[in-house]
């Protein structure tokens, strides 16, 4: 599958708080900039901004309607973010086993998966 070309990547798109807090706003509809601009203690041209980052990342796709232009969320560029992640969630099972591992059994020390002490 060929990946598309974006100005900005997923990761440097979501590398922003605002523009993470964009992307769930509009996980549940899509919403014009006048609407999603209230939810944000910054002018209405700065959300415009971080929304132009997102759509050219891919995450968010714009639909004129009338005068206004609505916004809505594309999840499919963040199937790479997720395949990146799913990869160090190795690390993060290991550290639950090895805690589980601990509780369980009251020791006063911990064995991770190779059975050697931590």
């Amino acid at each position: 599958m060929a990946a598309l070309s974006h100005k900005h990547d997923v990761f440097q798109a979501i590398a922003d708080p605002t523009r993470r807090k964009l992307l769930r706003l509009l996980a549940d509809k899509e919403m014009p900039v006048t609407a999603i601009s209230g939810h944000f203690p910054i002018s209405r041209t700065a959300v415009s901004k971080h929304l132009r980052i997102l759509a050219d990342a891919g995450l968010v796709k714009e639909r004129k309607v009338g005068r206004e232009t609505r916004y809505r969320l594309e999840p499919t560029p963040l199937l790479e973010l997720k395949e990146w992640l799913s990869f160090y969630e190795r690390f993060w099972d290991n550290k639950m086993a090895m805690l589980k591992h601990y509780v369980e059994n009251g020791e006063g020390h911990i064995v991770d998966a190779d059975g050697e002490d931590q």
